[in-house]
């Protein structure tokens, strides 16, 4: 038997020792990704349902019948968008810094409002969907991000409705109201952090001064938006009372009203025998009263309630009536008799008068 060459046993040896180091190779890379496949992501073709992927409640959801999908072991929720399981729910702590008050408009009940806002919890809060039920942010920086601290610089344009029933000495709350209207009570619980709920060193609000500043932690739900839309969610609302300050408002308001009011009382000392003087005195004193009542209605909404300034005006209507009721008065009367009239009505309107103003300016 004739004995291969050497140099033919030489390829034969180079060649299994490759065939041996590509397959020590491939058993290396086998067990390598088996190993990050167990301890990291799962890759893209793989179904993360069967790989134990987190899931959000509306991903396990299902409609065996088509529709609006439900839990199929439903907790105490049968919304698509609640947890399955009564779980304990994180609490987030909710801080304000108020920063300013800019543009408040009285007529559309809209300002502007820059604030920092704090969300903290013991352990790691789920993804947060903030909304603002009655505004819009235009700036939002995140300036930090952590799993159970959170903080944002917000600016925007919120609305709140004005209360004009003591116009022009009222108080106008003005609230930022914030929600997850993702996620319900059933997994996030938004609570008042009161050392969090303050306003900036200089704050300012022109034209207002602060009454009061508070913070409330409520739970509301939607009407119906679809079947078993049950989910209870929370809202954080913080409020800051501004009010008119007293001097400007009497300027504004009750003094020139008080001033029309004394001008036409002149008329009372006009004798009787000045009679077109006298039935003159209060014609221009209610035109002055109309313009001036027109003027501050441009300044306001239309309510469906009296102002304070309204009934101070109607109190200046009536006692320019009573003036001018006593004038009619003399031309209806014998003349002998004006002379009487003109005594009692010097008396008796100003006396009226004070109570009319007196009511107005109490009611």
């Amino acid at each position: 038997m004739t004995r291969p060459a050497r140099r033919t046993l030489a390829l034969q040896l180079f060649t299994v020792g490759v065939a041996l180091i590509a397959a020590m190779l491939t058993v290396l890379k086998v067990g390598v990704a088996r190993g990050n496949a167990s301890a990291g992501p799962v890759p893209s073709h793989v179904d993360p349902v069967d790989a134990g992927a987190s899931q959000e409640p509306i991903d396990r959801a299902v409609a065996a019948d088509g529709g609006v999908p439900i839990q199929p072991n439903p907790g105490s929720y049968r919304s698509p968008f609640a947890e399955t399981k009564d779980a304990q729910p994180v609490r987030v702590k909710v801080g304000l810094l108020l920063n300013s008050i800019d543009d408040y408009d009285i007529k559309t009940g809209r300002f502007l409002a820059d604030f920092f806002l704090s969300l903290t919890s013991d352990v790691a809060m789920p993804a947060v969907r903030l909304s603002f039920p009655n505004g819009k942010v235009d700036g939002n920086e995140l300036i930090a991000d952590k799993p159970t601290f959170k903080l944002y610089r917000l600016n925007g344009e919120f609305k709140a409705p004005p209360d004009l029933r003591k116009y022009p000495f009222d108080t106008q709350n003005l609230k930022l109201m914030i929600e997850d209207d993702f996620r319900g009570i059933d997994q996030v619980r938004l609570v008042v952090d009161k050392e969090r709920t303050q306003l900036a060193r200089g704050f300012r609000a022109l034209g207002w001064q602060v009454d009061s500043v508070e913070a409330r932690s409520t739970s509301q739900s939607y009407p119906d938006r679809f079947e078993n839309d049950d989910l209870i969610y929370g809202r954080y609302t913080f409020t800051v009372a501004l009010e008119r300050y007293a001097t400007s408002a009497a300027f504004t308001v009750f003094v020139p009203a008080f001033v029309i009011v004394l001008i036409s009382l002149l008329g009372m000392w006009v004798p009787p025998s000045e009679m077109e003087v006298r039935s003159n005195a209060g014609a221009p004193m209610l035109a002055a009263a109309v313009l001036f009542h027109f003027a501050l209605m441009q300044e306001l909404p239309g309510t469906s309630y009296l102002t304070r300034a309204d009934k101070l005006m109607l109190g200046v209507y009536v006692s320019l009536l009573l003036g001018m009721v006593s004038t009619w008065w003399m031309f209806l009367i014998d003349e002998k008799h004006m002379d009487k009239v003109f005594v009692v009505a010097r008396t008796a309107v100003p006396v009226l008068t004070a109570v009319v103003m007196a009511a107005a300016c109490l009611a």
